[in-house]
């Protein structure tokens, strides 16, 4: 991300003023004076997500006379590719979603991010500990929506149809349920290594278990990728994939876009379980006609352990997403982005099941049983170990998922993974 975003300016130095300014540039319209218009993409591009955030944005024009917000809903991927044109053009929207990490921090050292620390202090303060992945230098750049943790969706009653009791606790238990649910004609697990970052997670999973904390919190610092649990992730990832517990077609299947993709496979009974995020119930609703995903059927375990990890057992993949506005986006910008924050639109955010909410307040109206287990997971972790791609930045995160993917494929070994990271690492040294 930080070659990315320095080509944006011919410059050596970056001004953000030489890059060309965000989509606010626009913002004053040819109406009254002190009119403004606020862009705001996001990925709640299903029902009910859709039609909440539009209310949203009515309402927040209501108490801002003067303001209109345009909202732009599309699917995650394609928010992802539009948004790194966004940049690219020095047109990003004044509200979007930012994942932290790495690439926040990129972006902040390009100078590109509204500093909030002041002007959202009220809210950084309910937030606590929460903000703490969009934080750079003790700055605030972005306020967090929505945090959860990675772990196992699946149909309980496919599970039951399977003779499978419990939710696996191990990876021999685990292995135990494949065999069961192929043994019953149930394709195991759905995965959308079409767009890699859901086939990487379950490197990250498996590095998060197989490697001390220590050395995954020096990894982070010094990008160095030589301690065998590194190699150790990609042998357990290496036997899962031999065993072929994946739906037909997983290489070039989607995350989440359409009923084909892997979540919509399992939301229409196809694949007994997907590893995914908190964000899962949600986009199941929207890709069944009934708008309930797989409902009552809806169950939730953690990543298993395996013999001889030195991982805490609790640990768990996660992260969220936050809202953040480009450097020279308007104050109404931030105006926006803490009333998304506030006790009302959080409680409506948590009542529709769109994740995990992070004001405290809110958490109490979480109505799915599965995201509430979610909640107490986050809350319990030993640790909430960031999506790697987002942790390390593009660069290294991307050589990183371009390697798991081929590994998917049968064309890379757990080494093959280790070097392609480090070698990425190494050039951003």
């Amino acid at each position: 991300m930080k070659k990315q975003i320095l080509g944006l300016c011919a410059a050596a130095a970056i001004a953000l003023s030489a890059c060309g300014g965000s989509a606010s540039d626009t913002s004053t319209t040819d109406g009254a004076a002190g009119d403004v218009t606020l862009t705001w993409w996001h990925n709640s591009n299903n029902e009910p997500g859709k039609s909440v955030y539009d209310q949203v944005a009515k309402d927040f024009e209501e108490a801002h006379p003067g303001v209109t917000v345009e909202v732009t809903a599309m699917a995650h991927e394609d928010m992802l590719t539009r948004l790194e044109a966004a940049w690219q053009s020095g047109d990003a929207p004044d509200v979007y979603m930012e994942r932290g990490g790495g690439e926040l921090a990129d972006k902040v050292d390009a100078g590109l991010v509204k500093d909030v620390t002041e002007s959202a202090s009220d809210e950084i303060a309910k937030l606590g500990g929460n903000v703490s992945g969009w934080q750079v230098d003790g700055q605030t750049y972005a306020l967090p929506f929505s945090m959860g943790v990675v772990g196992f969706w699946y149909n309980t009653d496919m599970f039951a149809e399977a003779g499978i009791t419990e939710a696996p606790k191990t990876w021999d238990e685990m292995y135990d349920a494949i065999d069961k649910l192929k043994a019953a004609g149930i394709a195991p697990i759905s995965v959308g290594a079409g767009d890699k970052w859901p086939a990487a997670h379950y490197w990250y999973y498996f590095a998060l278990r197989a490697c001390d904390s220590a050395v995954l919190d020096d990894a982070v610092k010094t990008l160095d990728f030589s301690d065998q649990c590194f190699v150790t992730a990609g042998e357990q990832l290496e036997k899962l994939v031999a065993a072929e517990p994946f739906n037909a077609g997983f290489l070039n299947t989607p995350a989440q876009t359409g009923p084909t993709s892997a979540s919509g496979l399992l939301a229409t009974n196809k694949v007994a379980m997907e590893l995914a995020g908190h964000w899962e119930p949600g986009v199941m609703q929207g890709l069944t006609e009934d708008g309930k995903g797989l409902g009552d059927a809806t169950g939730w375990f953690a990543f298993p352990s395996f013999d001889g990890q030195a991982g805490d057992p609790t640990s768990a993949l996660g992260g969220g997403d936050a809202w953040a506005s480009p450097a020279d986006a308007p104050d109404e910008a931030t105006e926006l982005i803490k009333y998304l924050l506030s006790d009302e639109v959080q409680k409506t955010f948590a009542e529709n099941d769109m994740g995990l909410p992070t004001n405290p307040s809110a958490s109490q109206y979480v109505t799915d049983p599965a995201l509430a287990d979610l909640l107490a997971v986050r809350d319990n972790a030993a640790r909430v170990q960031l999506y790697f791609d987002t942790a390390f930045g593009t660069s290294v995160g991307g050589a990183m998922n371009d390697a798991i993917a081929l590994m998917f494929a049968g064309q890379a070994s757990p080494q093959d993974i280790v070097d392609a990271t480090q070698q990425a690492a190494d050039a951003e040294k």
